[in-house]
Formats: C-alpha cells, sequence, structure tokens
C-alpha cells in the first residue's frame, strides 16, 4: 500500500508512514478502505503543488463520550493522514465533505474524495473530523471500530494463483478514474502481470495504432467520448481475439454484452484472479 500511495503523489512527495507492527482488527473491507486512503493521497497530493510532506500513521485509540463527535465510547483504531499543503479557509472546511464540492477545476476530479471517505466511516460505525488551516495544510482522522471477531487472512496473505496461459502477460488497462485504475493495477501486478495504463479510450486507440503488443484488455465500462463496450468492439477489430474483461457499476447493464467477462465495483483482488483463470479455462475470449 505504502508503494502505491507513493507512486500515486510522486517524487515531489515526502511520504511518511508510521504505524505499529501489530493492531486490533477493525471490520472494514480492504479494498474500500484502500480506496479511501488512495483518495485522500491525491487529496494532500493536488493540494501541495510545490511538494511537501503526507504523513499517515494508524494506532489505537480509546475514545471516551463526547470527545470525538458523532462517535460513541469504545476502541477504535485512529488513522490519520496529513499534509504540508495549502490548507482550507473555513468556508471551504465547512463544506469539504458534501458530495461534488471540490476546489479543483473541471475535470480533475469528481468531487467525492472526502464525502467518500466519511460515508465510509459511519458506515463503519466511526468517524471522520476534518482539521486544517490556510498554509498549514491538512489533518484528516478517521475512527474504525475495533472488532472481536475473528477476521479471515488480509488478502495479501492468501495465495491467489494467477491464470496459468496469462500469467506474465502483458493487460491495457483503460479507466477515467486515476484511482480506480490505480487500484486495479497494483492487483494486477500483484497477480504477475505486465500493465500499461490509459486514462480513455482514446488514449488506448492511440497506444493500439501505435503498435504496443498486450494479451489482454480490461477496461471501464462508462468513461467520457467512448464507452469500454465500443472500445472493446473496435480492439477486437484491430487486434482480432483479443481477450476482454468489462468494469462495471451495479446500474450499468445497458450496452453491454453479456457474453462479454465483466467485472462489477468494487471489486476483489481475488474476483479479479477467479474472471483471469475463468477467460483461460473457459476461452472467455471474443464472442462470435
Amino acid at each position: 500500500m505504502g508503494e502505491l500511495i507513493r507512486s500515486t503523489t510522486g517524487p515531489q512527495v515526502h511520504v511518511v508512514i508510521d504505524t505499529p507492527p501489530t493492531l486490533p482488527a477493525a471490520k472494514a473491507d480492504p479494498n474500500q478502505l484502500e480506496m479511501a486512503l488512495l483518495n485522500l493521497a491525491v487529496n494532500a497530493r493536488d493540494a501541495m503543488p510545490d511538494g511537501g510532506t503526507l504523513r499517515i500513521s494508524t494506532h489505537e485509540d480509546h475514545v471516551r463520550e463526547g470527545v470525538v463527535p458523532g462517535l460513541r465510547k469504545g476502541d477504535y483504531i485512529k488513522i490519520s493522514v496529513a499534509d504540508t499543503g495549502t490548507g482550507m479557509d473555513q468556508a471551504t472546511l465547512a463544506r469539504a465533505v458534501e458530495p461534488f464540492f471540490s476546489t479543483k477545476g473541471v475535470g480533475k476530479g469528481t468531487g467525492l474524495g472526502l464525502s467518500m471517505v466519511h460515508g465510509l466511516a459511519q458506515q463503519l460505525g466511526g468517524a471522520l473530523k476534518v482539521s486544517s488551516r490556510p498554509g498549514f495544510g491538512t489533518n484528516i482522522e478517521i475512527w474504525i471500530p475495533q472488532t472481536a471477531e475473528e477476521l479471515p487472512g488480509a488478502e495479501s496473505d492468501i495465495e491467489i494463483t494467477s491464470s496459468p496461459s496469462l500469467s506474465r502477460a502483458t493487460v491495457l488497462l483503460v479507466d477515467d478514474e486515476e484511482l480506480v485504475r490505480l487500484s486495479t493495477a497494483d492487483m494486477l501486478v500483484d497477480l504477475g502481470y505486465k500493465v500499461v495504463e490509459a486514462a480513455s479510450a482514446q488514449d488506448a486507440l492511440a497506444l493500439i495504432d501505435n503498435g504496443i503488443q498486450f494479451d489482454l484488455l480490461v477496461t471501464d465500462h462508462l468513461m467520457p467520448g467512448m464507452t469500454g463496450t465500443e472500445l472493446a468492439d473496435i480492439t477486437r477489430l484491430r487486434r482480432p481475439g483479443t481477450a476482454v474483461i468489462l468494469i462495471s457499476g451495479y446500474a450499468e447493464d445497458r450496452g453491454i454484452d453479456p457474453k462479454v467477462p465483466r467485472l462489477t465495483k468494487p471489486f476483489r483482488k481475488q474476483e479479479l484472479s477467479d474472471l483471469l483463470q475463468a477467460i483461460v479455462v473457459h476461452g472467455e475470449r471474443s464472442p462470435g
């Protein structure tokens, strides 16, 4: 996770990760939590255009009643994401967790970063607090309840076998959402694949026209300008027999060929691995 955050923020941002060797279990979906931290890392990066420091720390926190607004007394894991960026004034801070509120320009983010993280914290029975001052950076604190339940091992501890005839293959990964693309690329690399990324269908077609060699197309369905289904159709005309996986949301069935292998967001690495193996075992290549 640390390397993914460092690659996301770039060399101008010094990333410090401060976590104890062990922590009590917290009941949270690892993929959702990873996406939340990536969201916050991207926000921090954008708030430090000239570089700076991003510090991510975790520790146990025994919260008393009334100390943290909206948080019940209990034992929590506290995650802090602090940057040395431009900071926010009170007016901006008051609206920071509103859906689609963003200080970024058009085309520079969905405006769902802090809102999504806030919603996740509430969904888990925790809380989120944002502290910021202009010129002094921003500190975001997330509390997640500890759990006494015995949880399965972390996904990274579970042996996941990549597809036999696609292992070490090259995947052309297409998604206009930077965070989803980064997270998916990280999963594919963990599974042993080489990844070439494209931020749009047009960028992907330009790579194909320039002669890029790849074995599998993994593409988001809903993208500006051209859908993933349209991209898949054009790709198969230019590269017959190309294997395709479409990534879509729950309500994005329209226009998707039911014969095309599909992943529904959010998905886990194991689900991605299983689908890759199914493509090999069942020969789920270009339909028809």
